[in-house]
């Protein structure tokens, strides 16, 4: 079992003991995945699921409200009339509701061991602007490296504006440009100049660092924080 499903609570056999070894496995693989300290898709999943609960929970007829906006309307409908019909049957509800009160908990057990899994990463990378700092920040490269810093992932990243809960929020998304090897003559002000001349649609284009002063699952961990950095770094001057 990797993944619980969105719809996990109601999906097949509403049964407390079913349920609780239903999610127990599916916690034994975010546990075995954070002590190897791989953070993601975990996390992520931890929050979605926790938060889902918890709306749940306190107002049981507007579980829609609380999924992430990337969820089509679609799914949206179709969790939620699931939800429904459940509650109306008493018997189901309170079995639901036994199994709610046994799964916050857990839940916010393994969040709690991955935000400070997540909080110890970020606290070994350092975020820095590379050469002179653009006016314009909302798109540009993102350059990250790790022990024994050999080497340089470059990205061209550009940070998009949603609405959640009624709150303007930031997000990133990346592409993948070119892995350069880091020397003394190949400095990373050296690194941004070659990028300008070889892509002339950026000409003056932000560039930030994020280096990582311990090596880290590079995928699952230093990437997501990286790019977490450097949304906090840019909202900072916006």
């Amino acid at each position: 079992m990797e993944n619980l499903k969105d719809n996990w609570l109601t999906e097949g056999l509403i049964d407390f003991e079913y349920k609780k070894y239903q999610l127990l496995g599916y916690l034994k693989k975010v546990k075995d995945s954070f002590q190897r300290v791989e953070l993601y898709p975990f996390l992520s999943d931890l929050v979605f699921h926790y938060r889902n609960l918890m709306t749940l929970r306190e107002n049981k007829m507007m579980i829609g409200e609380s999924f992430p906006k990337e969820l089509s309307t679609e799914l949206l409908k179709n969790l939620e009339l699931s939800y429904r019909k459940i509650i109306e049957d008493d018997l189901i509800m309170k079995e639901i509701e036994s199994i709610m009160e046994y799964a916050l908990p857990q839940f916010k057990s393994s969040l709690d061991e991955g935000s400070y899994i997540y909080e110890y990463v970020e606290s070994k990378c350092e975020i820095s602007p590379v050469g002179l700092t653009s006016l314009y920040a909302n798109e540009g490269y993102l350059f990250v490296t790790q022990p024994p810093e050999k080497e340089t992932n470059i990205y061209r990243y550009q940070i998009t504006f949603f609405e959640q809960s009624s709150e303007p929020m930031r997000g990133i998304q990346t592409t993948f440009v070119e892995t350069s090897e880091k020397n003394l003559a190949c400095t990373y002000e050296n690194l941004k100049l070659t990028l300008i001349k070889k892509y002339s649609e950026l000409p003056n284009p932000a560039a930030y660092l994020v280096l990582s002063k311990l090596k880290f699952p590079y995928a699952q961990t230093l990437m997501p924080v990286a790019k977490r950095l450097l949304v906090k770094e840019i909202s900072k001057v916006m």
